[in-house]
């Protein structure tokens, strides 16, 4: 029995998608709930399963290819691939001159030294300038599969090997002679095309400026130094930075309405609530989950969720309401060294708050020269929404709850 493979059932906000990865090829047997095939929008990827045990029968769409809302992309044919217990002779045979077919291709492409490679596996191989003919395959008909080629990846990277990072716009590693000026030309996807197109409308349409200043993050290591043990014991996830910063902005954002607002065509719009994106780095591109409610949440609460995020985004699972609404964003550069930056805004939000690298410099403190852990804050702000004595104030207020933490537990 043949039955449709379609696309989801796009939400509102996302109009088309494109066929990131078929994992599995025609005539390759898949179980129920198997994933099939990665779609890519601009916000998530959304997975395919199989319907029930069964073949892919016919792909309609391949990889690179635009998909609409519910389009049909593939053909699946429920029951196990080259059944021999059918009754039917001709079905028998057929399937027989298949597998002799496959038999025959397989023994072709290893006495030619090529490999079969699916589509995926291609992608990863070609990311990582490895030659499949070194792969073993060990998929149907000899086929190197997606895992095939990862696994020689690691097994080079533990024996010492070099291989490249699997990012996806990642230049492979070739030996050109004196004057070659090599190039690799790659499609941006999806996601990073959505992300390219409101960064630029960010700074055509608002009226961005950056305030600066810089805090002691002393205190708040201390404190977590002094109860990270009990912490963990207690609600067994680490104590981090970013759930201060969060709750110290929570706070901040209370004290400041206009920093937590939107601007939605000619009307201003205030946020009775704290709802806070962290921008999270991924091979795919920039996302920003959004932590609900923060006000209602303990730091421990906020650590967990913001691990249970960073573990999605990693994976590709993040769901489009896991990156809905927010009415303010934080940006951790630090994690990467950066010292100091200016963050863009994510709109319609009129404020964002950078983070940045932890630096020991020398501090006048009561008169005297001291060492000190200093950490620059940037916010970036819509001069048409907020003042730039709000903007100011703000950080300031952000600044004095963390280099004196009981502030945020007293409200003051």
């Amino acid at each position: 029995m043949s039955t449709e493979i379609k696309a989801p059932v796009f939400p509102e906000s996302v109009a088309e998608g494109t066929i990131a990865t078929w994992h599995k090829q025609p005539g390759e047997a898949c179980s129920r709930d198997d994933l099939i095939v990665d779609i890519e929008t601009d916000k998530v990827v959304l997975e395919v399963v199989a319907p029930a045990d069964g073949v892919i029968e016919d792909i309609l769409k391949g990889e690179g290819d635009t998909v609409e809302s519910g389009e049909v992309i593939g053909k699946f044919k429920e029951g196990a691939a080259g059944n021999s217990g059918s009754s039917d002779d001709s079905k028998a045979g057929a399937d027989k001159g298949d597998a002799d077919k496959g038999e025959a291709k397989a023994e072709q492409s290893q006495d030619s030294g090529d490999a079969i490679l699916s589509p995926a596996a291609r992608k990863l191989a070609d990311e990582n300038n490895v030659a499949p003919s070194a792969v073993k395959g060990t998929g149907k008909d000899g086929r190197v599969t997606k895992e095939d080629v990862q696994n020689h990846v690691d097994s080079a990277k533990s024996s010492g090997g070099s291989t490249k990072s699997s990012g996806p716009t990642a230049m492979p590693e070739v030996n050109v002679a004196a004057g070659e000026r090599p190039e690799k030309r790659v499609p941006m996807t999806r996601l990073r095309a959505s992300i390219a197109k409101r960064l630029v409308n960010a700074q055509q349409t608002a009226a961005m400026l950056t305030t600066f200043n810089e805090v002691d993050m002393g205190p708040i290591m201390e404190l977590r130094k002094q109860y990270q043990e009990s912490f963990v014991k207690r609600h067994d996830i680490k104590l981090g930075f970013m759930s201060f910063f969060a709750k110290a902005a929570t706070e901040a954002l209370k004290r400041f309405p206009a920093v937590n607002a939107s601007i939605d065509s000619n009307d201003m719009v205030y946020h009775g609530y704290q709802d806070i994106g962290v921008a999270v780095s991924t091979d795919r591109g920039l996302v920003v989950p959004v932590i609900r409610d923060v006000d209602a949440l303990g730091l421990a609460d906020i650590e967990k969720q913001i691990v249970e995020y960073g573990t999605k985004a990693k994976g590709g699972k993040l769901s489009i309401e896991d990156m809905t609404g927010g009415t303010f964003t934080i940006t951790n550069g630090g994690i990467f060294g950066s010292l100091i930056s200016t963050p863009i805004l994510n709109p319609p939000q009129t404020a964002i708050l950078g983070m940045h690298k932890i630096q020991e410099r020398p501090m006048a403190v009561n008169g005297k020269v001291e060492i000190r852990p200093m950490m620059y804050l940037a916010l970036s702000y819509d001069h048409r929404m907020v003042d730039g004595k709000e903007a100011v104030q703000f950080l300031v207020a952000i600044k004095e709850m963390l280099e004196d933490p009981a502030r945020i537990l007293l409200d003051v």
